[in-house]
């Protein structure tokens, strides 16, 4: 997995499937949120997400009021996250 950021634009390449991903994809968002209210990820090609990934989504927009934009380029993750009942919660837009 590949992480990049652009302002408040965090592009994810490849698959979501590890501890370190999750740390990786955290302390780059954490950067982000620095200075911003709201975030854009773009997930380019993850077949899935894992729960710890979901659980920090969670929490930054649940607790401390992020506005999340998730911009997922792959149909298996966006039914995954419909099947969760999270599409709404993180502004889940299909690429």
């Amino acid at each position: 997995m590949e992480i990049s950021n652009s302002g408040n634009k965090i592009t994810i390449v490849g698959n979501i499937k590890s501890v370190s991903d999750y740390q990786k994809i955290k302390s780059s968002i954490d950067n982000v949120l620095l200075g911003n209210d709201s975030i854009d990820v773009v997930i380019q090609d993850s077949l899935s997400i894992t729960s710890s990934v979901v659980g920090y989504f969670n929490k930054i927009v649940l607790k401390d009021k992020v506005k999340l934009k998730m911009y997922i380029g792959n149909d298996q993750l966006v039914d995954l996250l419909d099947d969760l009942s999270l599409v709404s919660l993180f502004n889940v837009k299909k690429i």
